[in-house]
This record gives C-alpha cells, sequence and structure tokens, in this order.
C-alpha cells in the first residue's frame, strides 16, 4: 500500500472528524458522522497497522482516535472487570517485577538497623547523643508504649496513614534522583536501630519487638517495596535496556505508580492495625499473628498472583488504549 496516496485519499475524513471533535455541540445528524468517521478512522488505523505500519501515520492516527473516543464516550467509566483485573493482574505484576529489589531493600535495611542499634547500644556517646538518662528512660518505661493510644483510634489510623504514605509517595516519586531514596531509607533503618537500643538498654527489647511487629510487619515492607521502586526507576535511567531511556522510563513510571496504588492501600491497612491492634487488651501473640498474616498475604499476593500474571506476559504497565500507542523501535 502507497502510505502516501493512502493519507491522500482519506485526508479529509481524518480533517473531518478533528473539527467535530473540537466543536463544542453537535447536532444529531453530526454525532452520526462523528461515530461513523471515528469507525472508520479505526480500520484506517488497523489496515496501516497490518499493511503499511508506517510509525508516524500509526501515531497520528491513534491520537486522533484517542480524542474521538474521548468526545463519544466522555471520561472512562471504571467497571468491575476492569477492577478486578487492575487488582488481580496489573497491581501483582508490578509487585511482582520488584520482587528482588524488594527483597534486596528489605536486608540492607535489617543490616543497617542492626548495626545502628549494636553501634549505639555500645557506644556510650552515641546513647547519650540521643538524650538525657532521664529522658531515655522516660522514652523506654512510658513514652514508647503511650505513642500507641495517645489519640483516640481513628483520628491516629488516619494521621499514621498519612505519614506512611507521604514517605512511601517521596521513595517512588523522587527514584529519578537515586539519591533520595537511599537517605530516607537509610534514615528510617537509622532510627529504627535507634529506637531498639534505647528500649534494649533498659531491658525493654521483648516489648519494643511486641509494640512494633504487629503493624510494622506490613508498614516496614511498604517501605522496602516504595525503597524499591524508586530504586528501580533510577536503575532504569542508567540502564534503560534495548528500548530508548525515554520510552522505559515512561513504561517503568506508570508501572511503578501502579506499585504506588497498591501501597496505598497496603499502607492503610497498617495503620488500621497499629491504631486498633496493637493498643488493644488482647495477647501479644495474638496480636504478632495478625501482623504476621498481613505480611504472609502481601507476599502471598505478590509471588503467587504476580508470577501468573507475570507468565502471561503482563509488567504492570498500562494497556496500548489507555497509555497510547508509541513509536516502534529498532534494536
Amino acid at each position: 500500500m502507497d502510505v502516501d496516496a493512502f493519507s491522500a485519499a482519506h485526508r479529509d475524513q481524518w480533517d473531518r472528524l478533528d473539527q467535530l471533535v473540537s466543536r463544542r455541540r453537535l447536532s444529531g445528524q453530526e454525532a452520526d458522522e462523528l461515530v461513523a468517521l471515528y469507525r472508520s478512522c479505526a480500520r484506517h488505523l488497523s489496515r496501516v497497522r497490518t499493511t503499511a505500519p508506517d510509525p508516524q501515520l500509526a501515531a497520528d492516527l491513534s491520537r486522533r482516535l484517542a480524542s474521538a473516543r474521548g468526545r463519544l464516550t466522555g471520561t472512562r467509566e471504571l467497571s468491575l472487570g476492569d477492577a478486578m483485573r487492575f487488582l488481580s493482574t496489573t497491581m501483582p505484576a508490578a509487585l511482582y517485577r520488584i520482587r528482588w529489589w524488594t527483597i534486596g531493600v528489605t536486608m540492607a535495611e535489617i543490616a543497617i538497623a542492626v548495626i545502628v542499634g549494636v553501634w549505639t547500644l555500645r557506644t556510650p556517646e552515641a546513647m547519650s547523643a540521643l538524650g538525657t538518662p532521664q529522658e531515655l528512660e522516660q522514652y523506654a518505661s512510658k513514652s514508647f508504649e503511650a505513642y500507641y493510644s495517645t489519640y483516640e483510634a481513628p483520628d491516629f489510623a488516619a494521621q499514621v496513614w498519612t505519614n506512611n504514605a507521604r514517605i512511601a509517595a517521596l521513595c517512588v516519586a523522587s527514584g529519578i534522583t537515586g539519591v533520595l531514596p537511599l537517605y530516607i531509607l537509610f534514615q528510617n533503618a537509622a532510627l529504627l536501630g535507634s529506637a531498639g537500643a534505647v528500649m534494649a538498654d533498659h531491658g525493654a527489647f521483648p516489648q519494643f519487638l511486641a509494640l512494633i511487629s504487629p503493624h510494622g510487619l506490613l508498614e516496614l515492607t511498604c517501605v522496602f517495596i516504595a525503597g524499591a521502586a524508586g530504586l528501580r526507576l533510577f536503575w532504569t535511567l542508567l540502564v534503560p535496556g534495548p528500548r530508548s531511556r525515554g520510552a522505559a522510563l515512561a513504561a517503568e513510571g506508570r508501572a511503578l505508580i501502579t506499585v504506588a496504588v497498591f501501597l496505598t492501600g497496603a499502607l492503610a491497612l497498617a495503620g488500621l492495625i497499629e491504631a486498633f491492634v496493637t493498643p488493644a487488651p488482647m495477647p501479644w501473640a495474638v496480636k504478632i499473628t495478625i501482623g504476621v498474616l498481613a505480611l504472609a498475604a502481601l507476599w502471598a499476593y505478590t509471588l503467587l498472583l504476580g508470577r501468573r500474571a507475570a507468565a502471561r506476559g503482563h509488567t504492570g504497565d498500562l494497556g496500548e488504549e489507555e497509555a497510547g500507542y508509541t513509536l516502534p523501535e529498532a534494536g
């Protein structure tokens, strides 16, 4: 097929489609004409892709169709099927792709927390830098545990969720810098190690573990996932692979926004556990079991559903309809 001749033959139809899309009001006849032109343009795009794959023309027709589709259908409504597909396929696929990054970040965070904790515990100068003996005694005996019951549970859950979601969003959004996610992760591990050292120095380390385990297992893992997502984006900037750097970053960024959406929900659950379970008058074994089950559910969701979605070719990125048609790249 001669692309130039094909374009010349149908240019009037495409221009007319653009004219109708740009009008604020359409008569009944014009609306029918818009539908007919939209269908014709869709057939033209299909023909271009199959018989004469011209990237520029395909992108132009895709843009025109997207504009016309928006005019015909308005804002796309989320159906139940779309929501189920996002939850069962797109989201776990995105998490599965960064599983090794998440495991690596988790191991590094635990190592840093242990090193900081042991060093603080064995270095009087480091311990004294955290506060006076009276302040540290107050922290270990009262303040650390009282923190979980200072506010009303609903307000506390909202406060915790907002703070943690902000940290997770910063890790993902600032991933392109490479430095800020590392700083946030190091600060998080150092604070955890310092708090553990203070509690251990006052003989309250078992209480420390009991208090942070119900919600902390899920909450900290979400922070690790956020850090892994941010660092994965930075790695894509450095090593884009066979794609151009711009295309690689765009695809990776869309997939990692999916991760951010998941973390919003997971951190909301962690906030509810922290507000309603951690300070609740129930056996600590039950509280810790709840935390372990929440963490197990996260990893089961990632590994089981994620592996299945990845085997079907899903990456967590948007489909062409949502992301838009992109030019093919050689290489």
